[in-house]
């Protein structure tokens, strides 16, 4: 419901095939499901026209706290793309668990500790769970010059090399990230390979020093998009993992995480139990297909696996065979050889072949999809390769970035750009994006690597690095629409919020609501008006002698009514003018036919108040 459909379906979901869904996860058994964050609170707003917090809580009660619901924060930046005082992140986090989230996986595009602990310390504060999330990345590769000169004549002699540059990205790397998480209060610790660049051996060494090193559970989520994901997945699991991110078959695999189903055949014959309700699975799986069928406009994949049932349906023979040697392999730790029979299984149902692009430009399976749905948009698909072959230069010049949003996105955006310089004759970066000036800036945190000052004065006009001051934000206004009645932007609080996270998406979305809004109350004022009218007998034509009112007023009282006797001087009703009560009496005996006025009533001069008999 958040990372399966933003991997594959450009996070289209809608609440309408969610609530199909949401019945079917009760009894299922997961311990934790993601159905939040990410992408979701910007991308239902901006594309479907519907309410994050309706979506949150709507899992909420379908769950009835059978799992544990989970989202996904950027850390200081929220499900947003800057970074935000801790006043907007408190308020955020409040109403998010008040609507039913347990879980927040906290991130920082940057693995920059200092813009995560506020948002660790938050969440435990107010009972929450914080899982706190490692972003995963390599060193990209470098592309060395040919040597010349003296260093070629050294190379003929000793065949020498250049020295290969210091790898940051190390297994220690991580680890001390992780250990700084868990002393900040995370009671869950994720290596969060978004890229799915976690080859199997590498998952192996750094498990392993998590589980030996950290307290806490580690939760391993990776993605399938280079072909590394179900292998190291397995070996993950082979080494101790304590909880694992997957997708239900049909929004399982290619750039997605692992399908769950071969996750439990292999459990299975590693003797590991998946404490989850298969059968309830395959009800999911069955209803999946459909809302699929519904994503097909966004499928970035297009052909689907075929169908299996875990359960009941018998494995062929040498497709069993390749289960067992991925196993024997990787407990041998033969990655070549458990690669080789995992995109074996794979092929075999259908999911799509390693994506070798995604692998060499090391990227997220979310940021592909977006790309891929934002360039077809653009009609600009044509420069989808040549910006994917960018992306590792982009990212370089930018500190050796972990590309997850928000880094993606602006890595992403940036390398197109750079493709259209090239293809126009500009030189690079002619064309350098708000978001990318300010992460070239230290607006978003500290880089892995220190950017170059050449570079970041060619960006941003001097060289120095300048932190985002959060004392400079400035809270949205909440205007008040004198369109609508008056009444104002934002209705409440959970509304403002959305107003202070994403202000462009939300003014839009909040208008809508209130414009809706606001004619549905003219036409409950029209419909009231037409019953009056409808109610109303037909006005019978006056033939009788008629008491008039003798001046403009509001009538007070009334003593009589159709068909009561009167005597000359009876006082027949009360009004009030000139702020002075005034009586009107019946000048002679009559009968009452009609009274055409009632308490409170405003009449003018010569209004008709009472009709007599003839």
């Amino acid at each position: 419901m958040r990372d399966g459909q933003q991997s594959l379906f450009a996070t289209r979901m809608s609440q309408a095939t969610i609530d199909r869904l949401l019945p079917l996860y009760e009894n299922a058994g997961f311990y934790i499901m993601e159905v939040w964050g990410g992408a979701i609170p910007d991308s239902v707003m901006r594309y479907l026209d519907e309410s994050p917090w309706n979506r949150l809580r709507k899992a909420s009660e379908a769950m009835k706290g059978k799992s544990l619901l989970s989202a996904l924060s950027r850390g200081r930046n929220l499900f947003g793309y800057v970074p935000y005082p801790n006043s907007v992140l408190e308020g955020f986090y409040k109403e998010a668990i008040k609507n039913g989230l347990n879980v927040m996986r906290i991130f920082d595009a940057l693995n920059d500790i200092d813009n995560i602990k506020e948002s660790i310390r938050l969440i435990n504060e107010m009972g929450g769970i914080a899982d706190g999330a490692v972003c995963y990345t390599v060193d990209p590769k470098e592309e060395q010059p040919a040597p010349t000169g003296f260093a070629a004549k050294l190379k003929s002699i000793f065949g020498s090399k250049p020295s290969a540059p210091e790898k940051i990205f190390t297994d220690e790397y991580f680890v001390e990230k992780a250990k700084a998480m868990e002393a900040l209060g995370a009671k869950i610790i994720t290596l969060k390979d978004m890229a799915g660049l976690v080859n199997p051996l590498r998952a192996a060494s750094i498990i392993s020093r998590l589980k030996r090193e950290i307290k806490v559970d580690i939760d391993f989520h990776t993605h399938c998009t280079p072909g590394y994901g179900l292998a190291s997945s397995v070996m993950a699991m082979l080494h101790g993992v304590d909880i694992l991110d997957t997708n239900i078959w049909w929004f399982g695999g290619g750039s997605a995480a692992p399908a769950l189903e071969l996750i439990y055949v292999f459990a299975n014959r590693m003797g590991i139990e998946v404490d989850v309700n298969m059968e309830a699975v395959g009800k999911i799986r069955n209803e999946l297909l459909n809302a699929r069928k519904d994503l097909a406009e966004f499928d970035l994949v297009k052909t689907m696996p075929i169908e299996f049932n875990p359960l009941t349906d018998e494995l062929p023979a040498h497709i069993s065979a390749l289960f067992d040697k991925a196993i024997e392999c990787a407990k041998a730790n033969d990655e070549e050889g458990l690669l080789a029979a995992c995109h074996s299984i794979e092929e075999y149902f259908g999911f799509p072949k390693p994506n070798e692009l995604v692998k060499n430009a090391e990227v997220p399976g979310g940021m592909y999809s977006n790309m891929v749905a934002q360039l077809k948009a653009l009609q600009a698909s044509d420069l989808l390769d040549d910006a994917m072959r960018l992306i590792p230069k982009v990212r370089r010049d930018a500190g050796l970035v972990p590309l997850v949003t928000p880094t993606s996105q602006i890595v992403g955006s940036q390398a197109v750009s750079l493709a259209l310089d090239r293809k126009k004759g500009n030189p690079d970066y002619s064309n350098a994006s708000n978001q990318f000036i300010s992460l070239i800036k230290g607006e978003y945190g500290h880089t892995p690597v220190a950017i170059n000052p050449e570079f970041r004065a060619q960006i941003t006009g001097s060289p120095e690095e300048r932190p985002y001051d959060v004392n400079s934000y400035r809270k949205p206004e909440n205007p008040k629409l004198d369109d609508l009645g008056g009444v104002s932007l934002a209705s409440n609080d959970e509304e403002y919020l959305l107003l202070e996270l994403l202000p462009s998406v939300a003014n839009g979305f909040l208008r809508r609501r209130r414009t809706e809004e606001y004619q549905t109350k003219l036409d409950k004022q029209a419909e009231a008006a037409k019953a009056v009218e409808a109610a109303k007998e037909p006005e019978e034509p006056i033939t009788g002698e008629v008491l008039s009112a003798p001046m403009g007023g509001r009538v007070i009282q009334v003593n009589v009514k159709a068909g009561q006797a009167v005597k000359a001087g009876d006082v027949l009703l009360v009004y009030e003018a000139m702020k002075m009560e005034n009586d009107v009496t019946a000048e002679k005996d009559a009968v009452v036919k009609r009274v055409f006025v009632k308490p409170d009533d405003i009449v003018g001069t010569d209004a008709p108040l009472i009709e007599f008999a003839d």
